[in-house]
């Protein structure tokens, strides 16, 4: 469960400093930010569609191995790509609504740890509920992107993102450390017992030995 928890929080940190540094670049460098993404994507698709295309040709003649799916597949999956490519205001409108989703859907997620430290009488539970309802304000206003989808809106939209990844990084770290201090308090009370229990074995073993002792004599 521990490794478990240290993978979520590392993924969590990863997460909030790629958008911390995307939303930066969106605000000083807006078009070229999102060419480069768009050139990223749509060369993806390409790659892939022509892969396709590449599996279905090398599939020769065999019924089993040829599947009539991967010549229209790869056809249309190339095609996506090079408009992308060629169209990359088309991602400036679609940047917005996925960052959107992917905000609100780990807002949520930090949402619900806030109800657990709450339960557990952690007094980071308020700190941690403000930051994450304030993330998913922002998930929402992206999400529904009330702008005009032009480049230049999205250095507000960069502003947004900014915004979120240093929330979500205090949320996170505020988290860790509230966790870290209930493995903490539960290793201590482990070991506190372990050692009354000890104890009380020796106690046992002592009075035994006087008995037995006792009984010689």
């Amino acid at each position: 469960m521990e490794q478990i928890m240290k993978r979520f929080f590392r993924s969590s940190i990863i997460t909030s400093l790629i958008l911390l540094l995307l939303g930066i670049l969106l605000i000083f460098q807006s078009e070229t930010t999102i060419m480069m993404i768009s050139y990223v994507i749509g060369g993806v698709l390409v790659a892939i569609g022509v892969l396709a295309l590449i599996r279905y040709v090398n599939a020769g003649d065999s019924p089993a191995a040829r599947n009539e799916l991967d010549i229209v597949y790869g056809i249309v999956t190339a095609i996506f790509g090079i408009i992308i490519i060629k169209n990359y205001q088309m991602i400036a409108s679609i940047i917005p609504a996925v960052i959107g989703i992917a905000i609100v859907i780990s807002s949520a997620g930090k949402l619900n740890y806030a109800f657990q430290l709450r339960s557990q009488e952690n007094r980071m539970w308020k700190t941690t509920m403000v930051l994450s309802i304030i993330s998913t304000i922002c998930g929402l206003i992206l999400l529904f992107n009330p702008f005009a989808a032009a480049l230049g809106i999205m250095k507000i939209i960069g502003g947004f993102i900014v915004l979120y990844a240093i929330l979500d990084l205090i949320s996170t770290i505020a988290i860790r450390s509230s966790v870290n201090g209930i493995h903490k308090a539960m290793e201590e009370t482990i070991t506190d017992a372990e050692i009354i229990s000890e104890e009380d074995e020796n106690d046992k073993k002592g009075r035994k030995r006087k008995a037995k002792k006792r009984r010689q004599e």
